[in-house]
């Protein structure tokens, strides 16, 4: 597996038009390349995520890693944003909201996306730039 060390990771559905979507938005808002993805299909995701037994291979939710804390829903969507460039980053203090509250958002949302943004055969293969932000 690639060195992933100072790098946080992002996992996402792979088939699903909505999270490519928010993926190409995140690499072209990531200025600093602090983020490396996967797609939760994938091998590299499955062994990532043997590190954390509280958490199965969801594939309604992203997850992040970052200090090797794993996020899921809304926080994780929130603690990406608080990296992005401004104003994109002001998005981060959403999460003052209850949980409770913002993931009820991001699971309505996450229920719907196949039938809102349709879906994949197979996951995207990253363009030969950016297979170095993949794992």
């Amino acid at each position: 597996m690639k060195k992933i060390n100072n790098k946080s990771i992002v996992l996402f559905d792979g088939v699903c038009n909505l999270c490519n979507s928010s993926i190409n938005f995140i690499i072209k808002h990531d200025t600093k390349e602090r983020f490396l993805f996967a797609s939760l299909q994938s091998d590299a995701a499955k062994e990532i995520l043997l590190q954390f037994t509280s958490k199965k291979n969801d594939l309604s939710s992203i997850l992040y890693i970052e200090n090797n804390k794993l996020y899921s829903n809304s926080s994780a969507a929130l603690r990406i944003s608080k990296y992005l460039r401004t104003p994109i980053n002001w998005m981060y203090a959403f999460i003052i909201v209850p949980k409770f509250i913002r993931n009820a958002v991001y699971n309505y949302i996450a229920k719907n996306r196949y039938k809102w943004y349709g879906k994949k055969e197979s996951c995207m293969i990253p363009s030969p730039e950016l297979k170095k932000r993949f794992l």
